[in-house]
């Protein structure tokens, strides 16, 4: 299994990196590469190409509504629909909080849900109940974010061992909380927003993390390695990565947008 990140941006897209997306892939037993998106943020479908034709896709998972998050699922729905090869024929799985066949046709300037389904099967997240996309197994966490919000912890094949299992938790947006002590407890790659700042942003609570908050879960989980991610492009990384390793002594990373790390 490995994540590759499409765009890292927090907030908005930056001049070096589109907003919040990531593929994960993996293979099965037969060879077979099967593709999950975590988020689809604005600028993030042109970098995407890169990677993968986005219409084959296996599946999306959506941390949450925001539209640093979801904004490009409309192009996603252009992609799907107008590709010169023709429309593609099975909806791809969409997991979301509740609310988000409406957020997909507000998107695509529409108040009508009906033609979201001929391209997206949209699927609500229950809470800790695991999804299956080929060798991956998904399971949304509840955080804590001014609208309902889900970290994702994927489960899947390791890169160098297929028989052995690795986990990456991806936290989506949240400030601290239980559910994101439970998201992260003992995972291969904590994929953490680290969007604030300590003491410029202390003010602002339930809305995100900083590094040092980051790296104060990832060393209460035993998390095996830390990766920051979704900075607004009007912060330091140096900041931000300072802020964690004082609190965490694992391996640390600030995301970039094409970096790609082997589970």
């Amino acid at each position: 299994m490995r994540l590759v990140v499409v765009g890292c941006a927090g907030s908005f897209a930056g001049p070096d990196s589109a907003a919040s997306s990531y593929l994960v892939q993996a293979e099965d037993e037969t060879g077979r590469t099967w593709s999950v998106l975590l988020d689809l943020g604005n600028g993030a479908l042109g970098p995407l190409q890169r990677v993968v034709d986005p219409a084959t896709v296996d599946a999306v998972a959506l941390s949450h509504l925001h539209a640093d998050h979801v904004a490009d699922l409309a192009g996603l729905d252009v992609v799907r629909r107008y590709r010169p090869a023709g429309p593609c024929t099975t909806p791809v799985p969409l997991h979301g909080p509740e609310g988000t066949a409406a957020r997909l046709a507000q998107l695509n300037g529409d108040e009508d849900t009906s033609a979201v389904a001929e391209q997206f099967d949209v699927r609500t997240w229950q809470p800790g109940v695991a999804v299956r996309v080929g060798p991956l197994e998904l399971v949304p966490v509840p955080v804590e974010h001014p609208l309902p919000a889900f970290g994702v912890r994927v489960t899947g094949p390791a890169e160098d061992d297929p028989a052995r299992r690795v986990t990456l938790a991806y936290t989506g947006d949240t400030d601290e909380c239980g559910g994101l002590d439970v998201l992260a407890a003992g995972v291969d790659l904590l994929l953490s927003e680290a969007a604030f700042v300590e003491g410029r942003d202390d003010a602002v609570r339930g809305v995100h993390l900083t590094g040092r908050r980051a790296g104060e879960v990832a060393a209460r989980a035993a998390v095996r390695r830390l990766v920051l991610t979704h900075l607004p492009a009007w912060n330091d990384p140096a900041v931000t990565r300072a802020e964690a390793r004082a609190v965490y002594d694992g391996p640390l990373d600030v995301a970039r947008a094409g970096d790609v790390f082997a589970l």
